[in-house]
């Protein structure tokens, strides 16, 4: 079965604390895979707001959502997306999510409200 969605760790962090966006995200987990870019990500979103590392790992290994590893026409794709995103400032991660996104034919799900900006030929969805 194809993959609809490709999330990033703002859409999943949005799921696991259960903020703005999470009802969105589980409604699509079981059609959606992550990157295991925006996994490290998440990890470590947790652990800057003060888990203990282990307990952040345990956290995000909860989540039912299959990963990703990054190919290498992924982040060479990832890489080039540097200059149609410069004006938005997005980071590696962002654009690893999006290019991960355009290689699946999926939607990238986000929360960054600043992705619908973005005219580059890869569908975005906000979760919230």
């Amino acid at each position: 079965m194809p993959v609809r969605f490709v999330i990033d760790a703002s859409a999943l962090l949005a799921f696991v604390r259960d903020e703005p966006g999470a009802d969105r995200v589980a409604a699509v987990l079981s059609d959606c895979v992550i990157s295991t870019v925006n996994l490290g990500e998440a990890v470590t979103a947790l652990v800057n707001r003060g888990y203990p590392a282990e307990e952040a790992r345990r956290v995000m290994a909860a989540v039912r959502v299959d990963s990703v590893a990054l190919e290498r026409d992924v982040a060479l794709d990832a890489g080039a997306l540097r200059e149609p995103t410069r004006s938005l400032g997005l980071p590696f991660g962002d654009r690893v999510c999006l290019s991960l996104a355009a290689h699946m034919d999926a939607t990238a799900l986000t929360c960054d409200r600043k992705w619908t900006a973005l005219d580059i030929g890869i569908a975005v969805e906000l979760a919230r």
